[in-house]
């Protein structure tokens, strides 16, 4: 049984785009150790089904924040992935012209206003968006993603306190992926769920499996519905988990390989997969076959990232202002 509002179509295309965002990290992962990236990165393979199935419930014209692990996010909104390519390799046509790299991609055109390396950074970001889309009577919702380390920042309270006191439309998403860095989620929060958090800023707050593609998209599609009617923010967490480390240099020896293979075998990919072919919308040819295109699109942009010109040197203090 698929959800309400989403076509055949649009489900086969945020399978493809649960397999660009892991072969993208995937062949990114490979690029930085042979040298051809610089800069760590921090990737969010696993965690697929909770970025495409938040941005699923947008609209074009909405806005998204992401985080330092935030390429799935920019995927999700539908990131061009050669033009993200291209500002991994610090080529000027990338969309940051090289200069964001993996923490700081923006797309501002198709409404995501950016990444940063702050934990917690985007949060009272979004909330500044909020108000302003609020004040000019937009009609549209800024939805923020942070991790679970985040959501014990004072920059969460105070975001979430002001947001509610002027009813926001702001759906805050806590993609709780168990770690912050190495602190496991039991060692940092006194409460069961972080949603609970909700209750104390008087906003609906809600804790879905992160992993199903299904439950995500319906609980961001009620809070955005919620958010643009005016009846202010909303708390999302998501419950997920990151397959590799915290960051390049995560040696990772604060959890085991076991637990590891047990979020593996929760594969959110493969669980989207099943959902289809039990519904009938696909195949197995017709899986493999958007896997394959998959592939090819991201083989197309590095190849597209390797040939584009470097940024002219004397560019180099353009967008300088201290």
């Amino acid at each position: 049984m698929r959800p309400s509002g989403l076509t055949a179509v649009a489900l086969q295309e945020a399978l493809r785009k649960m397999h660009l965002i892991r072969l993208f990290e995937e062949k990114a992962e490979s690029l930085y150790a042979l040298g051809k990236i610089h800069g760590t990165m921090h990737l969010s393979i696993g965690q697929e089904a909770s970025a495409v199935g938040a941005c699923l419930a947008l609209k074009p014209d909405d806005y998204i924040l992401s985080t330092h692990r935030g390429h799935g996010h920019c995927i999700g909104k539908g990131a061009e992935p050669k033009l993200m390519m291209a500002e991994f390799f610090g080529k000027d046509v990338g969309y940051c012209r090289g200069r964001g790299g993996s923490m700081h991609i923006a797309d501002v055109a198709g409404g995501n206003l950016g990444a940063n390396g702050i934990v917690a950074g985007g949060i009272p970001l979004s909330t500044g968006v909020g108000l302003s889309i609020k004040m000019q009577q937009l009609g549209k919702v800024c939805l923020t993603f942070f991790g679970d380390g985040a959501a014990n920042e004072g920059a969460f309270h105070e975001s979430l306190n002001l947001a509610a006191i002027w009813q926001l439309p702001v759906v805050y998403i806590c993609e709780n992926n168990r770690y912050a860095m190495s602190m496991p989620v039991e060692a940092a929060f006194p409460i069961a769920q972080i949603s609970q958090r909700a209750v104390a800023y008087n906003m609906p707050g809600v804790t879905v499996d992160g992993n199903d593609l299904f439950a995500v998209y319906e609980a961001v599609k009620t809070a955005v519905t919620r958010a643009r009617a005016g009846e202010g923010p909303s708390l999302i967490e998501t419950i997920t988990y990151r397959w590799r480390g915290h960051s390049k240099s995560d040696r990772q020896r604060y959890r085991t390989r076991e637990e590891v293979k047990a979020w593996q075998a929760r594969d959110p990919i493969a669980h989207l997969e099943q959902q289809l072919l039990r519904a009938g919308l696909l195949d197995e040819a017709q899986l493999a076959e958007i896997a394959a295109a998959a592939q090819q699109t991201i083989e197309a942009s590095v190849a597209f990232a390797e040939a584009a010109a470097d940024p002219d040197p004397a560019s180099i203090l353009e967008g300088v202002y201290a």
